[in-house]
C-alpha cells in the first residue's frame, strides 16, 4: 500500500501551465497525493481580499506534508511566493524548489529556504516527495 501525501503546490493561476506540468509529473511517477492548493475555481481568487487569500493559504499549507514551489526567477518578485515560504517555514513544511526547464535565473529566495533544490524532471521531483515528505 503506497502513502498517500498531502502537497501544496505553489503557483499562480496566471502561470497555470507550469502547476499542470507538476501534476502531470506526480501523476506519471505514480505519486498518490492529495493536492492543497487553493483551487482555481475558488472565489477567493476573485472576489476576496489579501487577508483572506492568505488566510486560506495558511489553512492549506497548515495541513499539508510539504510544499513544492517553482523557483523560476519571477518567484523572487511576487510576495504570494514570499508568503508560501513564510508559512511553510513558521509551520515546520519542508520545501521542494523545481528549477523551471532551461532556467539560466532562478529565485535565490525559494532556494535558500528549499530543503531540496530539482530540477524540471518528474523523477527527481517524485524521489524528492517520497524522501521529504
Amino acid at each position: 500500500m503506497s502513502k498517500t501525501y498531502r502537497i501544496f503546490i505553489s503557483h499562480s493561476w496566471k502561470y497555470s501551465d507550469a502547476y499542470e506540468k507538476m501534476i502531470q509529473f506526480l501523476d506519471d511517477q505514480n505519486i498518490s497525493y492529495f493536492d492543497h492548493s487553493v483551487p482555481q475555481n475558488d472565489p477567493i481568487h476573485t472576489s476576496g481580499s489579501d487577508k483572506d487569500l492568505r488566510n486560506a493559504i495558511e489553512a492549506k499549507i497548515k495541513g499539508c506534508s510539504g510544499v513544492i514551489i517553482l523557483a523560476g526567477v519571477y518567484a523572487t518578485y511576487s510576495k504570494w511566493i514570499n508568503v508560501e515560504v513564510s508559512l511553510s517555514q513558521a509551520y515546520s513544511k519542508k520545501i521542494i524548489a523545481v528549477e523551471p526547464w532551461g532556467s539560466e535565473r532562478t529565485s535565490t529566495v525559494v532556494k535558500d529556504a528549499a530543503d531540496r533544490i530539482v530540477k524540471w524532471n518528474g523523477k527527481s521531483l517524485a524521489d524528492a516527495v517520497r524522501e521529504l515528505f
